[in-house]
């Protein structure tokens, strides 16, 4: 896995390589190299032939790249030194081609560029000839006249140029000597001339050496043993039609296609006329090739041609009459280029994933191949029409695939991509290539809440540490960029105790109540909440939450008048000519909660004497039930409950005292407004001089105009409004006074609804160590 990983590297680097080659110039240069030189052997100083500094090709990354990957070269980035990577078998790489070179290219990373170079592979005398056949037999008649030619099969060496085939001798003797040919493609082959008639009767048989010498340093030989055997006088050699045959042949024709008839005649008769054919000195590839059929001539095909491989074949066809004399063409066969081949893509440098919000990135470097010819080796390359991509034609059948413009992970993170490559021919044949191409993510999103306000109810008394609710929020980003960590915003009321009201877990928005909420004491409070991701840099953003503290009964009526604290008690009095629904007195209570839990009921729990009087249920009014007779007891204690409508509910009771009075004469009237007239004036004073006293010390007024002095305990002003259980009609201004001695309880006057003063409320305050009594 690890070799594929460094072969796949190698390729994303062999496109830049090459691809600065070409922008650098389109002469490449050339170095040249013995082969079987051995590995790790000093070939160049690229440093110094680019004119670059010793460090500058490790800190631009230089790396040598070639065609297909097959790396025979490595380059020290830290000396510049190009140095072989393996020993190099001119033969193995080349065969006979001649020059050798293997082209390669050098890529330089920041900035890219790119050097063209070749290196050329010398050829050394490694190999001698060899003869296929060391045993060659050859029937020559001895009729046959001084200066006739017999060929001879060649020696093979995979040596080219001056390493190869030089010239062949023969050993000595008195009727032959051999001569060096050249055939149309170089190679060199022997031909026996005859210097003097054979007689068989003499010698009917003569035994040679054929030797073959290269033109290396030292040459090296190879040798053959020619058998000549002396037969009686076949004075006509077979002869070809023509001396050469030029055959084209598709590359795609299938096994045992006929390529070409060739025909040879002897003017000979009898077993001397008798004529068959053969390949000559055929080579292997040849004779894998191609078979002849020794009676007609029919040359056919033994195996399928590829013209990439071999282009054209040439073969000599040899024709022997039954008396052993012979005669030659030459084949040459031409393979006709068919599409049989779809296009290569080879994939030099990929880049995945790519970042997004980033225009014009070089995603993948490719380069496109076609081993056919003319118009079936030329290629249209393609994508999709639906992807933000671009393909751009490079140097030398190379691609570039690029983004069209910034991408965005956020609308899609993955991109399959096909790149399509056609060719030219007919049939048209194309190969598909398919690549994933990922985006990261970068932090352009900030984090949204679910929602830009939260409402949070929370009913009091509550345990601390109570989970009231959550905040959300999201993130369209990946990774830490959508990693949010959640806080409480300072208040905007600087006076609220937010640090000690509630609390925010960072990592989910979960809110907690820290301590016991009390609707009486707080019945609301708003603050903000931010989220902010853990990108570079960070994002954030910010929602309101209201919390509602929801009432609980948790508080009893109260009841205002008449008082129960008092050191005397409470007493209505009533006239005995008082009907039925005569008004006694109002009983007066309030409740601190709110809602349901405010609603108060009055009901009558006890009387002395039930069925004589009543309370209203909804507004604690006590009435007589009946008309008063002289038969009534003239004292009466009534116990009046107030109930509230909560759950549980709570209740308080009052008890009132009335006292009927008896039917007066004119006298005892004259005596009581004289009684009343004279109380009232003393009370209007006592009124007057209180009232100066307090308007002096304390600029401060009450809602009801009244100064409340300074004392041992402060006094209390109470509003009975609207929002309780009376109505209107029977809203009172209370004014509370501590003293010394007695304190007092008093209805100034009544109060008018006022809307403006209404909407909040009153509220109202009670002092927990008032032990004074009260008197109407």
């Amino acid at each position: 896995m690890s070799h594929k990983l460094i072969c796949r590297q190698r390729q994303v680097l062999f496109f830049f390589l090459f691809l600065g080659l070409s922008l650098a110039g389109t002469e490449p240069r050339r170095y040249s190299v013995v082969e079987e030189t051995e590995g790790n052997s000093f070939v160049t100083n690229l440093a110094k032939d680019l004119g670059l500094g010793q460090r500058e090709l490790s800190r631009r990354g230089a790396r040598v790249i070639s065609k297909r990957n097959k790396l025979h070269l490595q380059l020290d980035q830290e000396t510049g030194d190009l140095l072989l990577n393996e020993k190099l078998d001119r033969e193995e790489l080349c065969g006979h081609m001649e020059p050798c070179v293997l082209r390669f290219q050098v890529l330089l990373e920041n900035p890219l560029e790119f050097f063209q170079a070749e290196l050329q592979v010398i050829d050394i005398n490694d190999h001698a000839p060899v003869f296929v056949d060391r045993d060659m037999l050859l029937k020559i008649s001895e009729g046959s006249p001084p200066g006739t030619t017999f060929p001879l099969k060649n020696a093979q060496d995979v040596d080219v140029g001056r390493n190869n085939i030089e010239n062949y001798i023969i050993s000595p003797n008195s009727y032959f000597r051999v001569l060096t040919r050249k055939r149309s493609g170089g190679r060199k082959y022997p031909e026996l001339v005859l210097d003097k008639a054979l007689d068989r009767e003499e010698e009917p048989e003569l035994r040679l050496t054929l030797t073959a010498q290269d033109g290396g340093s030292p040459p090296r030989s190879g040798t053959a043993q020619v058998y000549i055997e002396v037969v009686d006088i076949n004075d006509n050699a077979p002869e070809f039609e023509q001396p050469s045959y030029r055959v084209q042949i598709p590359e795609d024709s299938p096994i045992g296609s006929l390529v070409v008839t060739v025909s040879a005649s002897d003017l000979d008769s009898g077993v001397y006329g008798k004529i068959s054919y053969t390949l000559f000195q055929p080579s292997e590839d040849i004779s894998k090739t191609l078979e002849v059929n020794s009676v007609t001539g029919e040359i056919r095909l033994r195996k399928q041609v590829d013209f990439e491989t071999v282009q054209s074949y040439e073969v000599d066809i040899k024709a022997t009459d039954g008396g052993g004399l012979s005669g030659k063409c030459t084949l040459l066969l031409q393979v006709v280029d068919m599409n049989d081949n779809p296009p290569e893509v080879t994939i030099s440098a990929l880049t995945s994933p790519i970042p997004e919000n980033t225009p014009e990135v070089v995603v993948a470097v490719f380069s496109v191949s076609d081993p056919d010819s003319g118009d079936n080796g030329k290629t249209i390359s393609s994508i999709q029409d639906d992807l933000p991509f671009l393909l751009k034609p490079s140097v030398k059948n190379f691609y570039t695939l690029v983004t069209e413009g910034a991408l965005d992970r956020e609308s899609r993170a993955e991109y399959n991509i096909t790149i399509t490559v056609t060719d030219m021919g007919s049939p048209r044949l194309k190969t598909q290539h398919n690549i994933t191409v990922l985006v990261s993510d970068v932090n352009d999103n900030a984090p949204a809440f679910t929602q830009t306000s939260y409402t949070l109810w929370v009913r009091e008394n509550n345990n601390p540490a109570l989970h009231i609710g959550s905040v959300s929020a999201t993130d369209r980003d990946a990774g830490a960029n959508a990693q949010l960590t959640y806080s409480l915003l300072p208040p905007q009321d600087p006076h609220l105790p937010l640090a000690s009201l509630v609390s925010i877990n960072a990592d989910n928005g979960h809110l907690f109540a820290l301590r016991s909420l009390d609707y009486e004491a707080l019945q609301a409070f708003e603050f903000g909440v931010g989220a902010t991701d853990r990108g570079s840099p960070a994002l954030s953003s910010q929602a309101r939450v209201r919390v509602l503290v929801l009432d609980a009964n948790d508080n009893s009526p109260f009841v205002l008048y008449p008082l129960q604290n008092g050191s005397a008690p409470c007493t209505e009095l009533v006239p005995r000519a008082a009907e039925a629904g005569y008004l006694v007195t109002k009983v007066v209570a309030v409740d601190g909660d709110s809602g349901q839990n405010a609603w108060l009921s009055y009901q009558l729990l006890k009387a002395t004497e039930p069925g004589l009087f009543g309370v209203w249920p909804h507004n604690g009014e006590v009435r007589t039930a009946r008309l008063l007779s002289e038969r009534d007891a003239p004292k009466h204690r009534l116990l009046v409950q107030v109930r509230d409508n909560g759950e549980p509910p709570r209740s308080a009771s009052v008890t009132l005292h009335v006292l009927l009075q008896a039917r007066a004469d004119p006298l005892t009237v004259y005596l009581v407004v004289a009684l009343a007239s004279v109380s009232s004036l003393f009370l209007l004073s006592v009124l007057l001089f209180v009232a100066v006293r307090l308007c002096r010390r304390s600029r401060a007024a009450s809602l009801g105009g009244c100064s409340v002095p300074e004392g041992p305990f402060p006094g209390h002003l109470v509003d009975v409004s609207g929002s309780g259980t009376l109505s209107q009609s029977y809203q009172y201004e209370v004014c509370l006074r501590g003293g010394s001695g007695t304190s007092e309880f008093k209805f100034l006057k009544p109060i008018l609804p006022n809307l403006s003063s209404q909407s909040r409320g009153r509220e109202v305050e009670e002092n927990p160590s008032f032990r004074n009594s009260f008197g109407i």
